[in-house]
């Protein structure tokens, strides 16, 4: 069981923040410390393209709403978290975010290469390997292809 438990992830993924945090729940100690993080670049893009560049503290503001929703939507009423929305890249901000807090795992879901976020796999890779504590990384549930529908004959 791990004490500290920090995990990256898309408030706007239902799917995605449902599924962390069920496995947060079974890996974090019964007094452990559960840390969500979300990360996006100022100018837009990146990690987590939900913020732009037009109103960065009020789009800050709106991911740590969605967080929070998260929290009060899938984790158990006598758990909480800590939240952290941070701005700049994914990769070096959730590695300094693992140090600052000392945390004992690292949860991310990893879409790998396809997707809506082609610059993923190269922040899962870079965690992976800077990271001041171990990196659990979690499948996407999501079907790497589309649904190949067969017709049949008439």
């Amino acid at each position: 069981m791990y004490r500290k438990l920090l995990i990256a992830i898309d408030p706007e993924d239902d799917g995605e923040g449902k599924r962390a945090l069920e496995a947060a729940m079974d890996l974090l100690d019964e007094d452990g410390e559960l840390h969500l993080a979300s990360v996006f670049s100022p100018g837009g893009g990146g990690f987590f393209p939900h913020v732009t560049e037009e109103a960065p503290d009020q789009k800050e503001a709106q991911v740590r709403e969605m967080l929070d929703l998260l929290v009060r939507k899938y984790l158990p009423l006598n758990r909480g978290a800590h939240l952290h929305v941070v701005a700049g890249s994914a990769g070096e901000k959730l590695v300094g975010l693992a140090g600052q807090i000392c945390a004992d795992l690292m949860l991310l879901v990893s879409r790998g290469s396809t997707g809506h976020w082609p610059l993923r796999r190269a922040t899962v890779e870079y965690v992976s390997v800077n990271a001041p504590c171990p990196v659990l990384v979690l499948p996407s549930l999501e079907k790497s292809g589309p649904e190949t529908k067969v017709e049949g004959s008439e």
